[in-house]
Order: C-alpha cells, then sequence, then structure tokens
C-alpha cells in the first residue's frame, strides 16, 4: 500500500480544484517526509539513496513528480468545475515515453502564463533534478514549452523499460 491510501493524500497535479487551504502544507511535508523513507529503504544500492527515485515513484510517477514539485513550493493550475482553469501552474500529464511525465506551465487566459513558462518551467527541471529526475525542457505546438520528466538512466521503469 502506498502513501495515498493510507493518508487520503493527493499531491496536486494542475487539473484538479485549488488545493484546499489549512493543513496543506504539513500534508505535503508528511507525504514528501514518507517518499524520502521509501527511497531511504528501497535504494539501498546507491551511494545517495535519496537522489534516486524509488521504484514506488516509477510505477506511479505523475504521483511522484506532483509531490516533488508541491514539496519543492511550486504552484499547482487548478480547474473549476466546468474545465476553465482558474490558477497559473505546473500541471501534470502521461509523457510520450512509457514511465515519463509532462510537464506544462498553465493559467487561465490573461494570466501571462505562456510570457513566464520558459523560468517557472525552469524552477519546475531544477527542483526535479535536485531529486534524481531527467527533466528536459521542449518547445512543442503552438512554441509552448514543456518539461518531459523521466527516472535517470539505470533506474528501472515499468515496462522494463
Amino acid at each position: 500500500m502506498g502513501i495515498e491510501h493510507e493518508t487520503g493524500f493527493e499531491p496536486a497535479t494542475g487539473d484538479g480544484p485549488p488545493a484546499p487551504d489549512g493543513d496543506r502544507a504539513a500534508s505535503v511535508r508528511t507525504a514528501f517526509e514518507g517518499m524520502m523513507q521509501i527511497r531511504r529503504l528501497t535504494n539501498t544500492g546507491h551511494t545517495a539513496p535519496e537522489g534516486v527515485p524509488a521504484q514506488w515513484e516509477t510505477l506511479r510517477p505523475i504521483r511522484a513528480v506532483a509531490l516533488a514539485l508541491e514539496a519543492s513550493g511550486l504552484a499547482a493550475s487548478a480547474v473549476d468545475g466546468s474545465g476553465v482553469r482558474t490558477a497559473t501552474g505546473y500541471r501534470l500529464v502521461r509523457g510520450e515515453a512509457p514511465g515519463s511525465v509532462r510537464v506544462e506551465w498553465l493559467g487561465p487566459p490573461g494570466s501571462g502564463a505562456a510570457h513566464a513558462e520558459e523560468a517557472e518551467l525552469g524552477r519546475c527541471a531544477a527542483a526535479l533534478r535536485e531529486l534524481g529526475w531527467t527533466a528536459l525542457l521542449y518547445r512543442g505546438p503552438r512554441r509552448r514549452r514543456f518539461l518531459e520528466v523521466e527516472p535517470p538512466p539505470g533506474v528501472r521503469r515499468p515496462n522494463g523499460g
């Protein structure tokens, strides 16, 4: 059983409602520390076990990347009940390669998210690289930038990748 089943905590992916206030910061810290403990216990073959994603993370890459970004203090985007974007921040979706995550920087119309995306995605990439993820910046349709995030070479990924 993973952290999410035991605590009911859901890291923000940028496609849900705004994260509730209150004890959110404490919940993020607790979940992140749980993920670091999983790394310490399962990455015993590594010199720095906390600096490499654990297999638990490679099996749940969107959840793991969301938790890493939220714990780093980066804001997630959000949508209202009708799907209209209401907050500027990161949004995570499944990447093109198996086990990868695409990170976009989105906001409501007129928010200026497109102008801030390169700098903000750079902050996302730095936070993820610090935790051992490989994060590469690309330019996609309509010249919008995004990150493609995956475990580093040598870390086992789903489907044998």
